[in-house]
């Protein structure tokens, strides 16, 4: 046994307490997220002739953070927990035990593709009010997100949650939270590099090719759902539901819709870009 296998419980999730609250490295992993992000898209500013007004992207961060946390959450439920909705609905939005008092325990469940939906629809709708071209704030802001992921990805690591199937590979950790006590994937690192670091080194890379332009929504759909696809046959499915459609998960259904949404934006997103006007 190496340091490596038992990295994970040489880590806590929480970095302070105070009374019943707990400042979890989840949450601060998620702020780290939306400033890389954030951080990102102003260099873009501060180098690139960006037409978009600064204002409206800057204003666009607050819907970003509304859609990811509403839209994460209900996605959780309705992909995968829709019985919250019937045994104990105050659950959904409310961080509070309050059968057993009043305790904070946070929100445990959010759903990525939820928080995609989301992001989404508060993005068109900002669009519409400050009268920004969807496509253009897609341009600006796409090819930063895969960076900032990469700390939510993190953020499960070191919250022991959503580890990989068991393994005799060699890079293979034990997880607190696994009660069978065997090597494991440790699948949000595979997530952390191939979603995040990996998806954000090509986007950012090919930036300012005018021949990409309006493209990078459909890519980053295209992208990330290939990853995360192939990344779910060595991570633990949610042991409430296992697989869904044979031998797949609800992750990776997920990521097929995704690809196909990608795939079908492609065409819709050239007809945006005058190099492909007729």
């Amino acid at each position: 046994m190496t340091w490596w296998h038992t990295l994970p419980e040489k880590m806590s999730p929480v970095i302070f307490r105070l009374g019943s609250f707990q400042l979890r490295w989840y949450g601060v992993m998620y702020i780290l997220a939306f400033a890389t992000v954030y951080f990102l898209v102003m260099y873009r500013y501060r180098v690139e002739g960006i037409t978009i007004k600064k204002e409206a992207a800057q204003n666009w961060f607050g819907y970003a953070v509304l859609g990811v946390l509403v839209g994460g959450r209900i996605g959780y439920v309705l992909f995968y927990d829709p019985e919250m909705i019937l045994t104990n609905p105050l659950s959904i939005f409310l961080p509070f035990d309050v059968k057993n008092g009043f305790k904070f325990i946070g929100l445990a469940g959010m759903s990525f593709h939820g928080g995609v939906i989301g992001v989404f629809l508060l993005t068109v709708l900002h669009c519409h009010r400050s009268k920004v071209n969807f496509w253009e704030l897609a341009d600006l802001v796409v090819p930063a997100i895969p960076l900032g992921y990469t700390f939510g990805r993190l953020g499960n690591f070191i919250n022991n949650e959503l580890y990989g199937r068991i393994t005799d590979v060699p890079w293979g950790m034990y997880f607190p939270n696994d009660l069978s006590g065997q090597l494991r994937h440790p699948s949000q690192l595979y997530e952390a590099f191939f979603e995040g670091l990996f998806l954000f080194v090509i986007l950012w890379s090919i930036r300012r090719k005018p021949k990409f332009s309006r493209l990078f929504l459909p890519f980053y759909l295209i992208g990330y759902g290939a990853v995360r696809f192939f990344i779910e046959f060595v991570r633990e499915p949610d042991a409430h539901l296992g697989t869904v459609l044979g031998p797949l998960t609800m992750g990776q259904v997920l990521c097929m819709v995704m690809i196909v949404i990608g795939l079908v934006l492609v065409p819709i997103a050239k007809k945006q870009n005058p190099r492909y006007r007729a």
